[in-house]
Protein backbone atom coordinates (compact mmCIF):
# COMPACT_ATOMS: atom_id res chain seq x y z
CA UNK A 1 0.00 0.00 0.00
CA UNK A 2 1.42 3.35 -1.03
CA UNK A 3 1.24 6.37 1.23
CA UNK A 4 1.03 9.87 -0.20
CA UNK A 5 2.64 12.55 1.94
CA UNK A 6 1.86 16.20 1.26
CA UNK A 7 4.94 18.28 1.89
CA UNK A 8 4.97 21.98 2.55
CA UNK A 9 2.20 21.95 5.15
CA UNK A 10 2.74 24.09 8.23
CA UNK A 11 0.75 24.16 11.44
CA UNK A 12 -1.32 27.00 12.87
CA UNK A 13 -2.58 28.18 9.48
CA UNK A 14 -6.15 29.17 8.75
CA UNK A 15 -7.98 27.30 6.04
CA UNK A 16 -8.60 29.24 2.84
CA UNK A 17 -11.51 28.34 0.56
CA UNK A 18 -11.94 25.30 2.80
CA UNK A 19 -8.42 23.90 2.41
CA UNK A 20 -4.92 24.33 3.81
CA UNK A 21 -3.56 27.40 1.98
CA UNK A 22 -0.64 25.59 0.33
CA UNK A 23 -3.15 23.39 -1.50
CA UNK A 24 -4.10 26.46 -3.53
CA UNK A 25 -1.01 25.60 -5.58
CA UNK A 26 -1.42 22.33 -7.46
CA UNK A 27 0.53 19.38 -6.10
CA UNK A 28 2.82 18.91 -9.12
CA UNK A 29 3.92 22.55 -9.11
CA UNK A 30 4.12 22.55 -5.31
CA UNK A 31 6.42 19.54 -5.33
CA UNK A 32 8.67 21.20 -7.91
CA UNK A 33 8.83 24.32 -5.75
CA UNK A 34 9.81 22.28 -2.71
CA UNK A 35 12.48 20.45 -4.71
CA UNK A 36 13.98 23.63 -6.17
CA UNK A 37 17.32 24.96 -4.97
CA UNK A 38 15.88 28.45 -4.62
CA UNK A 39 13.24 27.20 -2.21
CA UNK A 40 15.73 25.27 -0.12
CA UNK A 41 18.23 28.12 -0.05
CA UNK A 42 16.01 31.20 0.23
CA UNK A 43 12.47 30.27 1.27
CA UNK A 44 12.23 27.15 3.38
CA UNK A 45 12.92 28.82 6.72
CA UNK A 46 12.45 32.46 5.73
CA UNK A 47 10.36 34.78 7.86
CA UNK A 48 8.20 37.50 6.33
CA UNK A 49 10.94 40.14 6.27
CA UNK A 50 13.29 37.83 4.40
CA UNK A 51 10.53 36.93 1.93
CA UNK A 52 9.94 40.61 1.24
CA UNK A 53 13.68 41.22 0.78
CA UNK A 54 13.82 38.37 -1.73
CA UNK A 55 10.71 39.66 -3.52
CA UNK A 56 12.38 43.04 -4.02
CA UNK A 57 15.17 41.21 -5.87
CA UNK A 58 12.77 39.42 -8.24
CA UNK A 59 13.02 40.51 -11.88
CA UNK A 60 10.42 38.30 -13.57
CA UNK A 61 7.26 36.33 -12.87
CA UNK A 62 6.00 33.01 -14.18
CA UNK A 63 7.34 29.53 -14.70
CA UNK A 64 9.72 28.10 -17.25
CA UNK A 65 10.18 24.83 -19.10
CA UNK A 66 13.31 22.71 -18.79
CA UNK A 67 13.53 19.32 -20.54
CA UNK A 68 9.76 19.23 -20.77
CA UNK A 69 9.20 20.01 -17.07
CA UNK A 70 7.58 23.16 -15.74
CA UNK A 71 9.82 24.73 -13.12
CA UNK A 72 9.05 27.63 -10.77
CA UNK A 73 10.67 31.03 -10.82
CA UNK A 74 11.60 32.62 -7.46
CA UNK A 75 8.34 34.59 -7.73
CA UNK A 76 6.28 31.40 -7.48
CA UNK A 77 8.47 30.02 -4.69
CA UNK A 78 7.89 33.19 -2.68
CA UNK A 79 4.14 32.85 -3.21
CA UNK A 80 4.17 29.42 -1.58
CA UNK A 81 6.13 30.77 1.39
CA UNK A 82 3.61 33.61 1.77
CA UNK A 83 0.81 31.03 1.82
CA UNK A 84 2.62 29.24 4.63
CA UNK A 85 3.23 32.41 6.63
CA UNK A 86 -0.19 33.99 6.02
CA UNK A 87 0.71 37.67 6.57
CA UNK A 88 -1.95 39.96 7.97
CA UNK A 89 -4.44 41.55 5.60
CA UNK A 90 -3.00 44.97 6.42
CA UNK A 91 0.49 43.93 5.32
CA UNK A 92 -0.71 42.41 2.04
CA UNK A 93 -2.86 45.46 1.29
CA UNK A 94 0.15 47.74 1.85
CA UNK A 95 2.38 45.64 -0.40
CA UNK A 96 -0.27 45.79 -3.11
CA UNK A 97 -0.32 49.58 -3.37
CA UNK A 98 3.25 50.55 -2.47
CA UNK A 99 4.74 52.35 -5.50
CA UNK A 100 8.41 51.39 -5.34
CA UNK A 101 8.63 47.65 -6.07
CA UNK A 102 6.40 46.40 -8.85
CA UNK A 103 7.08 42.70 -8.22
CA UNK A 104 5.99 43.10 -4.61
CA UNK A 105 2.70 44.51 -5.88
CA UNK A 106 2.39 41.66 -8.37
CA UNK A 107 3.06 39.09 -5.65
CA UNK A 108 0.49 40.66 -3.34
CA UNK A 109 -2.04 40.76 -6.20
CA UNK A 110 -1.65 37.05 -6.89
CA UNK A 111 -1.86 36.25 -3.17
CA UNK A 112 -5.10 38.23 -2.90
CA UNK A 113 -6.50 36.64 -6.06
CA UNK A 114 -6.13 33.10 -4.72
CA UNK A 115 -6.95 33.69 -1.05
CA UNK A 116 -9.68 36.34 -0.94
CA UNK A 117 -13.40 36.44 -1.61
CA UNK A 118 -14.67 37.59 -4.98
CA UNK A 119 -15.80 40.93 -3.58
CA UNK A 120 -12.40 41.57 -2.00
CA UNK A 121 -10.59 40.56 -5.18
CA UNK A 122 -12.52 43.09 -7.28
CA UNK A 123 -12.27 45.84 -4.69
CA UNK A 124 -8.54 45.48 -4.16
CA UNK A 125 -7.27 44.55 -7.62
CA UNK A 126 -9.33 46.76 -9.91
CA UNK A 127 -7.54 49.98 -8.83
CA UNK A 128 -4.34 48.44 -10.23
CA UNK A 129 -5.89 48.49 -13.71
CA UNK A 130 -4.63 52.07 -13.79
CA UNK A 131 -1.08 51.05 -12.80
CA UNK A 132 1.20 50.82 -15.83
CA UNK A 133 4.45 49.76 -14.23
CA UNK A 134 6.46 47.34 -16.35
CA UNK A 135 6.91 43.64 -15.61
CA UNK A 136 8.81 40.80 -17.20
CA UNK A 137 6.91 37.53 -17.50
CA UNK A 138 8.64 34.25 -18.36
CA UNK A 139 6.78 31.93 -20.69
CA UNK A 140 8.50 28.79 -22.00
CA UNK A 141 11.97 30.27 -21.38
CA UNK A 142 11.06 33.46 -23.22
CA UNK A 143 10.87 36.70 -21.26
CA UNK A 144 8.14 39.07 -22.42
CA UNK A 145 7.35 42.59 -21.31
CA UNK A 146 3.94 43.20 -19.82
CA UNK A 147 2.48 45.79 -17.47
CA UNK A 148 0.89 45.57 -14.08
CA UNK A 149 -2.54 46.54 -15.41
CA UNK A 150 -2.40 43.74 -18.01
CA UNK A 151 -1.19 41.25 -15.41
CA UNK A 152 -4.03 42.19 -13.02
CA UNK A 153 -6.58 42.07 -15.84
CA UNK A 154 -5.42 38.52 -16.55
CA UNK A 155 -5.93 37.59 -12.89
CA UNK A 156 -9.44 39.04 -12.96
CA UNK A 157 -10.49 37.57 -16.32
CA UNK A 158 -8.63 34.28 -16.37
CA UNK A 159 -8.95 30.99 -14.51
CA UNK A 160 -5.33 29.89 -14.73
CA UNK A 161 -1.92 31.45 -14.08
CA UNK A 162 1.50 29.79 -14.14
CA UNK A 163 0.05 26.26 -14.07
CA UNK A 164 -2.13 27.20 -11.12
CA UNK A 165 -5.91 26.91 -11.30
CA UNK A 166 -7.26 30.15 -9.89
CA UNK A 167 -10.30 29.99 -7.60
CA UNK A 168 -13.52 30.81 -9.41
CA UNK A 169 -14.62 34.43 -9.21
CA UNK A 170 -18.29 35.27 -8.98
CA UNK A 171 -19.24 37.37 -12.01
CA UNK A 172 -18.94 41.05 -11.25
CA UNK A 173 -22.44 41.84 -12.58
CA UNK A 174 -23.91 39.29 -10.18
CA UNK A 175 -22.20 41.01 -7.26
CA UNK A 176 -23.46 44.39 -8.50
CA UNK A 177 -27.02 43.03 -8.68
CA UNK A 178 -26.63 41.88 -5.07
CA UNK A 179 -25.43 45.37 -4.08
CA UNK A 180 -22.10 43.93 -2.96
CA UNK A 181 -20.13 46.01 -5.47
CA UNK A 182 -20.57 49.44 -6.96
CA UNK A 183 -20.64 49.55 -10.78
CA UNK A 184 -17.13 49.92 -12.11
CA UNK A 185 -16.16 52.98 -14.13
CA UNK A 186 -13.04 52.50 -16.20
CA UNK A 187 -10.41 55.17 -16.72
CA UNK A 188 -11.02 54.98 -20.49
CA UNK A 189 -14.73 55.56 -19.97
CA UNK A 190 -14.00 58.61 -17.83
CA UNK A 191 -11.58 59.97 -20.45
CA UNK A 192 -14.16 59.40 -23.19
CA UNK A 193 -16.86 61.23 -21.20
CA UNK A 194 -14.46 64.11 -20.57
CA UNK A 195 -13.58 64.45 -24.27
CA UNK A 196 -17.26 64.29 -25.21
CA UNK A 197 -18.09 67.10 -22.79
CA UNK A 198 -15.23 69.21 -24.15
CA UNK A 199 -16.42 68.68 -27.74
CA UNK A 200 -19.95 69.69 -26.79
CA UNK A 201 -18.66 72.80 -25.00
CA UNK A 202 -16.69 73.79 -28.10
CA UNK A 203 -19.76 73.70 -30.34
Amino acid sequence: MSVTIDRGLVSNTKRVHGVHPVFLIEKILRERILDSQYWKRECQHADLLVVLDRAVEVDQIGTYANSGRTLPTPFICLLLRLLQIQPSTEIIDHLLVQPDFVYLSALAALYIRITSTSVEVYQKLEPLLADYRELQILESQTAKTTYLDEYVDGLLQGNKFCDMILPRLVDRLVLEDQDLLEPRHSVLEEEYDKLTEEERAAL
